[in-house]
């Protein structure tokens, strides 16, 4: 039996995992951790659960990879708010995201019928359209033509996109997921990573899981089991002389820390590439405990699992321009979680958990907590008086809780166009290391960050493929 060792456990180390072993690999997993599923845990806060990284799922709900496994077997259960997103302005009125493309339209007034055009057709086609955006962009795509019109747009600065709309709420509605980018959103293809989680919301929804994020990997950890996969925490991977013999091994972690590893086995232009990935922003996150509900001035956003506070288009634009150059701004953009709306189990009593980080510069060492609360009392005043408890991870805390979040990094490296478009260096084979039968699959490959899994189940097929050619 051929044997395939993987290190690091984020979803996508346990999506290699599972297509290896799945292929009749003999599969172990090596977590430098205490406990596996990287940034997809989840733990208590004053009694109520949080999410640790990972949280809100649009890209997980729909991965074909996860879908394929009938994870529901093993106590998965997607539960959906009632409005997947908003984002409330200062004059009260707020941009309302649905599920449904007709639904959100309605409400947009004046942008209806550009929302609809824009997503309409491709919420439809997610489907189809996922084979294509959900692998390296760089190949022949299996649905040209379904790629292409979605495909065009993304190309541009989400600065450019939003002047589709005419209206505050809808500019700000779009500006807001475009932020999830970490990038400046007048730099070109910024578009690409709000249309994506926007379209396959509009198919799926914004789910989030029963029980936290763990859920997702204590699933994937029992799909492991019953395939025979065996795991190692506390095993912390530093040289290639620790590496056990395998035919495969896979590397679920930044590439800067598998050059670190491989050292001089690296071919030189994929250590050049590795060496000089570049990383992006930081997040600074609070779990707040709160007695009774955010009291939002806009009742309507007490209703959505995600909100985005930011204040309008330019604000956010302005915001983000900022953490890239390093500076602190004083109203960060922050993304907060209302997860206990769909997941009552997450509450104790009228104490509930409100997830929040804000944008902050790369390796910011700032304290970030006031910024945040401040954000909240601008869009519900009184928030503050509610809290009963917080937990705070700071941007260089993230990078001791994950390796993998460099500086505070939670995408895994900068998605600039070369980053998006190759990954980890240039190359038409981004899961490629340079070292026969090894591989890299975290979410610095395509398709990028998410709990979806299909870095590790593309890089696994990617190393099979392989396999059977030699």
């Amino acid at each position: 039996m051929s044997t395939a060792v993987v290190v690091g456990s984020g979803p996508n180390g346990l999506a290699a995992a599972i297509v290896l072993a799945k292929a009749g690999h003999q599969v172990t997993v090596l977590e430098a951790a205490d406990a596996i599923g990287g940034g997809v845990r989840s733990g208590r806060v004053d009694g109520v659960l949080v999410d640790h990284c990972s949280a809100i799922h649009p890209m997980a709900v729909a991965s074909g990879f996860l879908t394929g496994l009938d994870l529901e077997r093993h106590g998965l259960r997607w539960r959906l708010p009632e409005i997947d997103c908003a984002h409330p302005l200062d004059d009260g009125d707020a941009g309302l995201l649905y599920r449904s493309v007709e639904q959100t339209a309605d409400g947009l007034g004046a942008d209806g019928a550009r929302w609809r055009l824009l997503f309409g057709g491709p919420a439809a086609d997610f489907d189809t359209l996922a084979d294509d955006i959900m692998g390296p962009l760089l190949r022949i795509p299996a649905h040209p033509l379904t790629l292409a019109r979605f495909g065009v747009p993304t190309v541009l600065p989400a600065s450019v996109l939003a002047r589709v709309f005419r209206t505050p709420a809808g500019r700000a509605l779009f500006g807001g997921v475009a932020a999830h980018t970490f990038r400046p959103l007048h730099y070109p293809m910024t578009s690409a990573i709000g249309l994506g989680i926007l379209t396959a919301g509009h198919r799926y929804g914004w789910p989030v899981a029963e029980g936290g994020s763990q859920a997702i990997t204590d699933a994937l950890a029992a799909a492991m089991a019953e395939l025979g996969v065996k795991v190692q925490t506390g095993t912390r991977i530093t040289t290639a002389a620790q590496l056990p013999a395998a035919d495969i091994t896979m590397f679920d972690l930044a590439p800067t820390a598998v050059a670190d590893i491989l050292g001089d086995r690296l071919p030189r232009r994929t250590a050049r590439g590795f060496r000089r990935f570049r990383y992006g922003p930081g997040a600074f996150k609070v779990d707040f405990a709160i007695r009774g509900p955010v009291p939002w001035t806009n009742p309507e956003v007490g209703w959505a699992g995600t909100v985005h506070l930011g204040g309008d288009f330019d604000e956010v634009a302005a915001t983000e321009r900022e953490i890239h150059a390093g500076r602190m701004p004083r109203r960060p953009f922050v993304l907060v979680g209302q997860q206990y709306l769909a997941d009552p189990g997450r509450s104790a009593g009228e104490i509930n958990p409100v997830y929040a980080y804000a944008h902050v510069p790369h390796g910011y060492t700032g304290d970030a907590t006031e910024a945040i609360i401040a954000q909240f009392e601008r869009f519900a005043p009184g928030f503050a008086d509610r809290i009963v408890g917080t937990a705070v991870r700071s941007a260089t805390e993230m990078s001791v809780y994950n390796p993998n979040y460099v500086g505070g990094d939670i995408c895994t490296g900068a998605k600039d166009i070369r980053q998006l478009a190759f990954g980890p260096r240039i190359t038409l084979a981004p899961y490629d290391v340079g070292i026969p039968g090894m591989y890299i699959c975290s979410a610095a490959t395509p398709p990028g960050p998410g709990a979806h899994g299909m870095c590790g189940a593309n890089a696994a097929a990617r190393a099979l493929d392989r396999l059977r050619r030699r």
